[in-house]
């Protein structure tokens, strides 16, 4: 089964440089590696002279918005129009685990997997000590993240919320790709577009399967909870959820800005709203508070 690894990239150059020898040094090595550069014209020194070697498609950002789901679409077209049967999403900060293509391969050739959106176990590291993260050390870490199923390794689960779809590590077969159609572009920026891909899955008749065995470990980067920096991102995407699935998406982080005092609920729109900025956000000291 040809299989094509597919990443977005805008700056993290180091993680991607461990992604690409966590591949190099996995059971099973891509036949094609896809990074999808998002206005960072440095990738191509980052992943020149080393294996396995990477395709690299531009794509430009506008007005500052990530488009990922674009991105990820672009990828797959890549990918596809090259011959790849298997589709695998990484997040630029995930390391494969040694066997994650090899799992991933072996359950889209299960006939009671083929037709599914294939999800590995991500385990969120600690920061990397000065040298930096070996890949020999990735498995004692950390473990999987709590909040996914975690089949133990060999075992592949059924499952049956797609709310718990995430896109830092997922494979499907290009039959499935076609079935779901793609990520939705309407979204951009940051938050929203792979819930929304875990909806379109579940309306196209498609099932989760939790993969044991295909774990990725997920680089340690600092973050703000809530991501103020991408509030008016969310705020967006997540009207755009609502629209097309009457329901609110990222429900923790939207509460999380209205404690913040961020944006607040108007009762007769039925709609979250940015408030205005008070002269108090301007002197205070608390960063959640001091508006993107």
């Amino acid at each position: 089964m040809r299989t094509a690894v597919i990443t977005l990239a805008a700056g993290r150059h180091r993680h991607l440089a461990l992604q690409q020898a966590g591949l190099a040094a996995g059971s099973r090595t891509p036949d094609q590696y896809i990074v999808v550069a998002m206005n960072d014209a440095g990738l191509c020194a980052v992943l020149a002279d080393r294996r396995p070697a990477a395709t690299i498609i531009d794509c430009p950002v506008r007005d500052g918005a990530l488009p990922l789901a674009r991105d990820r679409n672009l990828g797959a077209a890549h990918a596809l129009e090259h011959g790849a049967e298997l589709l695998v999403f990484l997040d630029v900060d995930c390391v494969p685990g040694e066997r994650l293509l090899e799992r991933y391969a072996q359950v889209a050739r299960d006939p009671a997997h083929r037709r599914s959106l294939l999800c590995g176990t991500v385990a969120y590291l600690p920061p990397p000590p000065p040298a930096g993260y070996r890949l020999t050390d990735l498995p004692t870490l950390a473990g999987p993240h709590p909040a996914r199923p975690a089949p133990p390794p060999g075992e592949t689960h059924q499952g049956t919320d797609h709310t718990l779809f995430w896109s830092l590590s997922f494979a499907l077969t290009a039959d499935t790709w076609h079935a779901v159609g793609g990520f939705s572009e309407e979204y951009e920026g940051y938050g929203g577009e792979d819930t929304d891909y875990g909806q379109r899955a579940r309306a196209a008749g498609v099932p989760l399967a939790w993969v044991g065995g295909a774990p990725a470990f997920h680089q340690h980067h600092p973050v703000s909870s809530p991501p103020v920096g991408h509030l008016d991102d969310i705020l967006r995407n997540a009207e755009i959820f609502h629209r097309r699935w009457s329901w609110w998406p990222m429900a923790d982080w939207l509460d999380a800005f209205a404690d913040c005092g961020l944006i607040r609920w108007n009762r007769s729109s039925t709609h979250w709203e940015r408030t205005p900025p008070t002269k108090a956000d301007a002197t205070t000291t608390d960063p959640r508070l001091h508006r993107p």
